[in-house]
């Protein structure tokens, strides 16, 4: 390191205002992002560098995250949809010492990210990949990368939280009270999933979500004017959102303070609009395709270094100051919160110990005691029992006996036999957020990315359509196979001889495909006790998506012989 990069390096706090501090620790951010995919030879520069104001005010000055406990349940969630910007999360949970947490939710007391990690950006076994891995980087709260899944499965999350509170807050007891913070892109807005989900959010008021749009105007291929014209401020007015406008991308304190807007509102979820540059600080890719996804060349970073006043030759460099910075913001600010939330826990466990044991439960994806008790048996018959009617039948115990199982159906809950029908299930809806069933609309897609976020929240959700139709939710169901997630997809009508509706409506070539997806347990059952004892398997499963194909009755074997051959062969159906 030069002299000029180490006397950088180690520039005392007491020489800057505030304003300064936030500001070196904003181009930290860009020069690690620039110097990662300079290294890497491969990345996405430009959009962290727009977004570094918008990222470092989130996490420094708003979100209450513990990077010491990046599990705890009320911590609000941030997810970076335009995932192929990752170095900005990568960025942040370095600088904020988060720490790593391993698939039993042990703290394992070593960072999430190091900077070696940064080095090695979208190289093999490093924690910095080229999008935003779950289950592999600790403070990933969703993998995303498609680009319209991470807006689309923050719905499940915004969903999931107004479940829990419903569920679990008592009075002076708000245990679950977060909040879901998004960026995302203009490709976001161009996935038709992001407009489902959108669509769903603004039917169910959820004023806990806040997307924030980067409205740069660039794609791979040039300006958004050739592809792109809506007026989306108008677009999600009519959702039912509250919109608003943050005109300069590099002003904190605007952004800070649509933040506490949204904060504020209530009986909408908020949508801003954030102008910003892509490429910003690089004096001939500014505002370029070119700064999009693309390094900028040693020459390019050198300007851009010299742009934001930085030593132009060192690389990976992080200034002392921006660690305490990151200290003395979310660490500590995030730590007090989890703090009090803890005690707040322990009084909460005192007086209601039956709901707090409930929620240690779900926390650790464990069942309740007899989950599987009552679950009924179909006696031996020649003419049998179709799948979907045992399925509703073995879904409407199941749910009594795990409060957290919710779900529902992509408007097929009548045919798909979904339906939570005891006494007190109710549906969910802004104003009832403690019913069981979930109403999607006609959205299969963004159905199944909404399972996703309710099950990366911990509750056990099901979403349900005709086999045929899981051609429209595939990407989401992938996405929960990569993320091991133990959401259940249900798929009814798995018969392609059924003609009546013609050949569109006849799956053929779904089973395959669903087969082909790595890491997906597909189980077929052959009849209705083999039905109760595929969902015995599933709901056992931690780590692991699975889905069901039901077809029309067929003759019954009897529940012994059916329970001896399923235990037999159930990981090689689920296998493929």
């Amino acid at each position: 390191m030069s002299e000029t990069a180490e006397a950088f390096q180690k520039q005392p706090a007491s020489s800057m205002t505030a304003e300064q501090l936030d500001q070196l620790a904003i181009n930290t951010i860009r020069t690690l992002s620039i110097d990662a995919v300079q290294q890497a030879n491969s990345g996405h520069p430009g959009t962290p560098m727009a977004l570094a104001p918008l990222v470092y005010t989130i996490w420094n000055r708003v979100l209450r995250f513990d990077p010491m406990d990046p599990i705890w349940p009320d911590r609000d969630r941030f997810l970076l949809s335009n995932g192929h910007a990752s170095m900005l999360l990568w960025s942040v949970l370095h600088l904020t010492g988060t720490r790593a947490v391993n698939a039993e939710y042990e703290n394992l007391g070593q960072p999430s990210v190091t900077l070696d990690d940064i080095r090695h950006f979208r190289q093999l076994d490093s924690k910095a990949p080229g999008h935003p891995e779950y289950h592999w980087t600790s403070g990933v709260e969703a993998t995303t990368g498609p680009l319209g899944q991470g807006v689309a499965t923050s719905v499940g999350m915004a969903i999931a939280e107004k479940w829990l509170a419903s569920r679990y807050n008592r009075p002076g007891f708000d245990i679950f009270d977060y909040r879901i913070y998004v960026t995302c892109s203009d490709g976001d807005m161009m996935e038709g999933v992001a407009s489902e989900a959108a669509s769903l959010a603004g039917h169910l008021r959820l004023d806990n979500l806040c997307w924030i749009y980067d409205n740069n105007h660039i794609t791979i291929e040039g300006n958004t004017r050739i592809t792109f014209s809506e007026d989306i401020a108008a677009r999600f007015q009519g959702y039912g959102w509250n919109v608003l406008r943050v005109g300069n991308a590099n002003d904190a304190g605007l952004i800070e303070n649509a933040l506490d807007i949204f904060r504020n509102t209530k009986g909408r979820p908020t949508f801003i609009i954030l102008d910003s540059h892509i490429g910003y600080g690089a004096p001939h890719k500014h505002d370029t395709a070119e700064a999009h996804g693309e390094p900028l060349g040693e020459e390019e970073v050198r300007l851009a270094k010299r742009f934001y006043g930085w030593p132009e030759n060192a690389k990976f460099l992080v200034p002392d100051v921006v660690y305490q910075r990151f200290a003395d913001g979310i660490g500590a600010r995030g730590a007090e919160a989890r703090r009090e939330w803890t005690q707040l826990f322990a009084q909460y466990e005192s007086k209601y110990p039956h709901l707090a044991a409930e929620i240690g439960l779900m926390q650790r994806r464990e069942l309740p005691e007899g989950w599987d008790r009552n679950l009924p048996v179909f006696p031996a018959s020649r003419k049998g029992i179709a799948g979907r009617d045992a399925s509703g039948q073995v879904l409407n115990v199941l749910a009594q006996n795990i409060p957290w199982l919710v779900g529902g159906s992509a408007d097929l809950g009548t045919s798909n036999k979904t339906t939570l029908k005891f006494e007190g299930a109710g549906d969910f809806e802004a104003e009832t957020p403690g019913g069981r069933n979930l109403h999607f609309g006609i959205r299969e897609h963004a159905m199944m990315a909404t399972v996703n976020g309710l099950s990366l929240s911990k509750l056990r959700a099901f979403g349900a359509t005709f086999l045929i139709f899981s051609d429209y939710a595939r990407p989401a169901i992938r996405l929960a196979a990569i993320m091991e997630l133990p959401a259940i997809f249900i798929f009814t009508h798995d018969a392609m001889g059924d003609g009546e509706d013609g050949p569109t409506h006849q799956p053929v070539e779904q089973l395959a495909s669903l087969r082909a997806i790595p890491g997906l347990a597909l189980i077929r059952p052959a009849d209705a006790n083999e039905v109760v004892e595929a969902y015995r398997t599933i709901m056992q499963f931690r780590h692991e998506p699975a889905a069901g194909a039901l077809a029309p009755a067929s003759a019954d074997l009897g529940p012994e012989q059916i329970r001896t051959r399923l235990r037999r062969c159930a990981w090689r159906l689920c296998a493929g």
